[in-house]
């Protein structure tokens, strides 16, 4: 892919998307250029990566044929009024910042420019994550390919409306935290069978990722899925009955309804704020 990327905000996040482009060739270090407030930080991604890095972000975003804004969103609209005028008409400028719409970032910079949002989730640091990807109607759909491709890099990235990123953010963002805490009550029960500490988080986190590759690779229904080990008068019914009769189901459901709730009511807030 023949265009230089600027990436303002250089942490985590900056890191997997940096990390999947260069496994995946879609780049070269030399075409990428990271401005961050942290020199150390900075010094340690041109040590990895090979990159070019800068303190000024005006210079990141005059470089950049796809821009990245990798910050937090109560940083977002101070870094905007500093680069608005340096973004040349003919880039992109990606927000991974969330709870910002594309209305809100649009009313940040003063002026029509291309702009991608990106919900993705921490899962990304081990180039499994998840992005969901919206543009608004002034990105075209060359722009739009290059961004997924990215995004693809390090994990999958689908298109979808902006109506749908408070979903987004319950069931993709928010959700490896619901995951981490499955993972640690089964390894606790592990231990308390006997097993290991650290055996158990083994055991346990494999088989939660070889169960997810099983959903994405098979195409199957997960309750077909989860029938398939169920045998009749086994030991797996009995824990899923346990399971159903203490409410797993409606308490991982009331969970997602809440995160969505709230991630509607940060976003009002972002609206009514300007």
């Amino acid at each position: 892919m023949e265009r230089k990327f600027g990436f303002i905000g250089g942490g985590n996040m900056c890191r997997a998307i940096i990390g999947g482009m260069l496994k995946a060739e879609i780049t070269k270090p030399g075409d990428i250029l990271v401005s961050d407030k942290n020199p150390s930080g900075l010094e340690a991604l041109k040590a990895e990566y090979g990159i070019e890095i800068t303190d000024e972000n005006c210079k990141t975003a005059a470089f950049a044929d796809i821009l990245i804004l990798a910050v937090k969103p109560n940083v977002c609209p101070a870094v905007i009024a500093e680069i608005r005028e340096a973004v040349r008409s003919e880039s992109v400028v990606v927000s991974i910042a969330a709870g910002l719409s594309l209305s809100v970032l649009m009313r940040y910079f003063k002026r029509d420019i291309p702009v991608i949002r990106v919900m993705p989730n921490t899962p990304a640091m081990a180039g499994e994550g998840m992005a969901a990807v919206c543009p608004n109607d002034l990105v075209s759909r060359i722009q739009m390919e290059d961004v997924l491709t990215v995004f693809r890099s390090f994990g999958r990235a689908e298109e979808v409306t902006e109506s749908l990123f408070d979903v987004v953010t319950a069931v993709s963002g928010s959700s490896p935290a619901y995951v981490y805490l499955f993972i640690e009550a089964m390894a606790d029960a592990a231990v308390a069978g006997g097993m290991m500490r650290e055996q158990a988080y083994t055991f346990c986190a494999q088989a939660v990722a070889g169960s997810a590759r099983m959903v994405l690779e098979t195409g199957m229904h997960p309750g077909e899925l989860k029938d398939m080990v169920c045998s009749p008068g086994g030991t797996t019914i009995d824990a899923v009955m346990e399971l159903e009769e203490r409410g797993m189901r409606s308490a991982v459901q009331n969970a997602v309804t809440v995160c969505i709730r709230k991630s509607k009511s940060m976003g009002k807030q972002q609206e009514d704020g300007l």
